[in-house]
C-alpha cells in the first residue's frame, strides 16, 4: 500500500516520502497515529503544500527531544524489587515501570513504547536502557536493580 509520510520515522523514511508498506501497518498504525496519509493525487498535492510546516513542526519536536536527552542521558536510576536469594527477581522490570520512575524523579513524561530494553530485566544488577525520543535522537541510561528484601 502506498502512503505519504507526515513525519520522520526511523528506518522507514522522512517527511513527504511516498513509500510502500504493508496494508495492516499503514491502516492500523501510521494512518491512525496521523503519521501518514494514503497516497492519492489530492493528498500528494496537499502534502507538497504543507511540507514546510511539517518540517518546522518536526524541528520543534527534535528540539524538545534534545532537551529531554540532556536531562536523562547517562543518568542512573535505582529500582528496588523483591528478589530470591540467587538474585533473581519475582517478575521483571517493564518499560511501564521505568517510565513511571523517570516521571517521579525527573518530571519527564516518557511513553513506555519509547523505551527499548536490550533484554528482559529479570535479575539484580545494572542494565543499559535506550529511549527513542525522536527519529534522530536516542538517549541511553542505566537502571540498577537492587533487592528490596530477600524472601526465603
Amino acid at each position: 500500500m502506498k502512503i505519504i509520510l507526515l513525519e520522520n520515522i526511523r528506518k522507514i523514511g522522512s517527511i513527504g516520502d511516498i513509500i510502500n508498506v504493508k496494508r495492516g501497518f499503514a491502516r492500523n498504525y501510521l494512518i491512525v497515529k496521523k503519521k501518514a496519509l494514503y497516497a492519492s493525487k489530492q493528498n500528494i498535492q496537499q502534502v507538497d503544500k504543507i511540507k514546510a510546516a511539517l518540517g518546522k513542526k518536526d524541528q520543534e519536536k527534535k528540539k524538545e527531544a534534545k532537551k529531554i536527552f540532556e536531562q536523562i542521558n547517562k543518568k542512573e536510576y535505582l529500582v528496588k524489587k523483591l528478589s530470591t536469594e540467587n538474585n533473581e527477581l519475582y517478575g521483571s522490570v517493564k518499560p511501564t515501570e521505568i517510565s513511571k520512575l523517570i516521571l517521579a524523579t525527573n518530571k519527564i513524561d516518557i511513553r513506555p513504547s519509547m523505551i527499548q530494553l536490550p533484554q528482559e530485566i529479570k535479575s539484580l544488577g545494572k542494565f543499559k536502557v535506550k529511549v527513542n525520543l525522536h527519529s534522530e535522537v536516542q538517549a541511553e541510561f542505566n537502571i540498577e536493580v537492587v533487592a528490596e528484601e530477600a524472601i526465603q
